[in-house]
């Protein structure tokens, strides 16, 4: 198999056949058709890393979102960071922040 990558050019040859791997990505990933759901949204940065770190103790793969929005807002804290987590592990992600004393910060689950 050949492999030929060049900055300017997004083919990578194998063999006889010229593959678009941005396209090729961005149809894997539609396949993928990942589902998330949101934990936790709060403006508190010490509750979204006490949760990360419950999260990452149990092998529970999460993403924080709008973490870097304080350089637009102004670092005022205006703007919730949001804690998602895939779908399959949302009930287990739950009763973990159940069982830690923060189920009065778990956002409806729908």
């Amino acid at each position: 198999m050949l492999g030929y990558n060049n900055r300017k050019c997004r083919v990578t040859r194998q063999g006889h056949q010229a593959v678009d791997t941005r396209r090729e990505a961005i149809k894997r990933s539609a396949e993928e058709n990942l589902k998330l759901r949101e934990l936790v949204r709060t403006n508190d940065v010490v509750l979204v890393s006490a949760i990360g770190a419950l999260l990452d103790g149990t092998n529970i793969h999460h993403l924080v979102l709008d973490q870097n929005m304080s350089i637009i807002e102004g670092s005022l804290g205006v703007l919730p960071r949001r804690i998602l987590v895939h779908e399959d592990d949302n009930r287990e992600a739950r009763q973990i922040l159940t069982d830690a004393g923060l189920a009065h910060e778990l956002r409806a689950d729908g």
